[in-house]
């Protein structure tokens, strides 16, 4: 890893642990700016990272822009009629995301561990999610089965790559959809909205670590 990119990973975390305050004390103003500078800090440090595969940096980099669109989209007033382009965005990051782990080379034994572990979560929490989404918006049952498929296929590469970094990541930026999907679908809690930018996060941050 370069100098330049160690301090650009260290800021990240600062920028990130503002967003973190900000959604703790529902201080909107700070978090229209700290959370999509998070990310765009997020993906400077990637592009300044020594990695081991640019192609795979490449699709990294792509994985994150889309990733603060989706971020943009989901902050902003309106989140009922913005929610699909939201959604979209983290789509095609996923996408990017798991092409630039095949790209990188991934394990079959891996890539089998994983598909065992996203199996089982679908067949017990994500019926649960699929459920709650069919009782209160039934008009986006098709688009978030299919951002579940593409996560679970992105959690899956992860473990293909063989690299704790990429299954931290990968399991953490999962966690944090899911409780998107008890909070929104399912049964809100005052300290999901916490709980959900902070696996964001660090989930976004271990997958840019496994590139090194």
């Amino acid at each position: 890893m370069t100098g330049a990119a160690a301090v650009l990973l260290a800021l990240t975390l600062v920028v990130a642990v503002a967003d973190w305050i900000a959604v703790g004390v529902h201080n909107k103003p700070l978090e229209y700016v700290a959370k999509p500078a998070t990310m765009a800090v997020l993906i400077a440090a990637t592009v300044a990272l020594d990695p081991v595969d640019p192609t795979a940096r490449a699709w990294f980099v792509a994985a994150l822009a889309f990733g603060l669109l989706g971020d943009v989209f989901l902050m902003l007033p309106n989140q009922e009629k913005l929610f699909v382009g939201g959604l979209g965005s983290f789509l095609v990051g996923h996408l990017c995301y798991v092409i630039g782990m095949l790209v990188a080379g991934v394990s079959s034994g891996g890539l089998l561990v994983g598909f065992v572990l996203v199996v089982v979560s679908l067949a017990t929490l994500g019926r649960h999610i699929v459920r709650g989404v069919q009782d209160g918006h039934p008009e986006l049952v098709v688009p978030v089965m299919a951002y579940v498929g593409v996560i679970s296929a992105m959690v899956v590469a992860a473990f293909g790559r063989v690299s704790a970094p990429a299954i931290v990541g990968a399991l953490l930026f999962y966690a944090s959809d899911a409780l998107i999907a008890f909070n929104r679908f399912l049964d809100s809690r005052p300290w999901m909205p916490m709980a959900i930018i902070v696996t964001y996060h660090l989930g976004q941050v271990g997958l840019v670590l496994s590139l090194v």
